[in-house]
Formats: C-alpha cells, sequence, structure tokens
C-alpha cells in the first residue's frame, strides 16, 4: 500500500517537472529525460551548453515534493560554441572583473576541456556565487567546480546572529509558514526542521549565509508536508 503511494507521489512529480522544463524558455524539454525515486528526481539526456543544464535543474527544484535533483545532463557543445581553453580561460577571467561583486584577484582559474574549476577565498557567500553566476553562462563553458572558500574578516557572536538569522526567515514569511530552527556554533549555522520545497530550502540557506562571519551553513532541512496546526 505504501509503495502504491509512492508511486503515485512520484509520477505527479514527474509530471510536474515536465511541466516546469515546458514552460523554461532556456531548455528544450524533448531532449531531457525526467525520473522520480521517492522525490529525487533524475535529469538524463544532453544539452548544447552548460547554462541550459543549470537551468534544467533550477526549474526541477522549483517543483514543490522534490527532495533532492540528481542532474545527469551531459553537455555536448556544438562546434559553433567550441572554444580552446585558452580562450575560455581569458573569457572566465574577463567575466569576473566586470562583476563587481568578485575580486578576481582573489581568485585562481583553471580550465581543463572547457570545464571551469574556481579556487580562492572571498568575504561573503554572495560574492562565491556571483563568481559561478558570472562563469556558467560564458560560451564554451561545459562546467564549473566553484572551490571558492568563504572567509569573513569577523566571528559573530552566537545569539545575536541567531536571532537575525530568525528575523530575517520571518520577514521573508518562511518562519511562519514552517517550523525552522537556528543554532549558531562560533561561525557555523545549523538549520533544522520541515519545509515544503526546495526553493523555501535554499531561501533559508541564503539567508543564514547572509549573516556577518559566517563561514559554514549545515542546511539539514528537509522537504516534506508540515502537520497541520
Amino acid at each position: 500500500m505504501g509503495s502504491a503511494t509512492i508511486m503515485r507521489t512520484d509520477q505527479d512529480i514527474q509530471a510536474d517537472v515536465l511541466d516546469e522544463l515546458t514552460w523554461e524558455p532556456r531548455v528544450q524539454p524533448h531532449e531531457i529525460g525526467v525520473t522520480v525515486t521517492e522525490g529525487v528526481v533524475t535529469l538524463t539526456g544532453w544539452v548544447d551548453g552548460y547554462a541550459k543544464k543549470w537551468a534544467a535543474e533550477r526549474a526541477a527544484h522549483r517543483v514543490p515534493r522534490v527532495r533532492a535533483v540528481a542532474n545527469d545532463l551531459a553537455v555536448r557543445l556544438p562546434t559553433s560554441a567550441r572554444r580552446t581553453d585558452q580562450e575560455v580561460a581569458t573569457a572566465v577571467v574577463r567575466a569576473l572583473e566586470w562583476d563587481a561583486f568578485v575580486a578576481v584577484e582573489d581568485l585562481d582559474v583553471t580550465v581543463a576541456d572547457g570545464w571551469v574549476t574556481l579556487r580562492g577565498q572571498v568575504e561573503w557567500e554572495y560574492q562565491r556565487r556571483a563568481a559561478d553566476r558570472a562563469v556558467r553562462q560564458l560560451t564554451g563553458v561545459r562546467g564549473v567546480s566553484n572551490g571558492i572558500a568563504v572567509r569573513p574578516r569577523t566571528t559573530p557572536p552566537g545569539p545575536e546572529v541567531a536571532a537575525g538569522i530568525r528575523r530575517a526567515l520571518e520577514r521573508g514569511g518562511l518562519a511562519d509558514a514552517v517550523p525552522l530552527s537556528v543554532d549558531v556554533y562560533g561561525d557555523t549555522v545549523v538549520l533544522n526542521g520541515v519545509v515544503r520545497s526546495t526553493t523555501q530550502r535554499e531561501e533559508a540557506e541564503r539567508v543564514a549565509w547572509s549573516a556577518p562571519g559566517v563561514t559554514e551553513v549545515h542546511n539539514r532541512l528537509v522537504v516534506g508536508t508540515t502537520p497541520a496546526g
């Protein structure tokens, strides 16, 4: 009986993911296969750019009840989009130089067969994500490994930071909608609780990373159904 319920739920999620891919203008849904097992979505097939692979992954994450996404899409660049590693590396450095949030001199860039690896240190998590965002859209990029570490200049006092994160969650409506707990141990934030979608899970993590001095976030939030009040 239980397995039948899971199967129906997985079929619903699969249909919703396929519909979401159809509405995502950056991808061609007929190129992407979707399977779902106990709320975990697997994307298969191939796309002609890393930006499309990322867009498909984000589309799947937007669907409620998706617990995780395994992105097995392969990137096959068309001839017109192929670049040498030197050309890709040059484009990456220029993109980072143009991004006001990223200090390119603090980063190391390596390109191998179109795959970009970023290393170095930044003060805030939004800078780490900005570097990733600046690179993944470039022509010739087949993938990105973001090894940038967050090293803030200040160390946060636990109680004040935890309270600040809770207030930020409340402003965004997350704390009212779902039961969350926020604990701070030194410069590490731990989130626990149940959320309704991966979008809520990611937004709670973004809020936690926005606290001053945070170097690590353990996101233990799970996607599920909250009990009725």
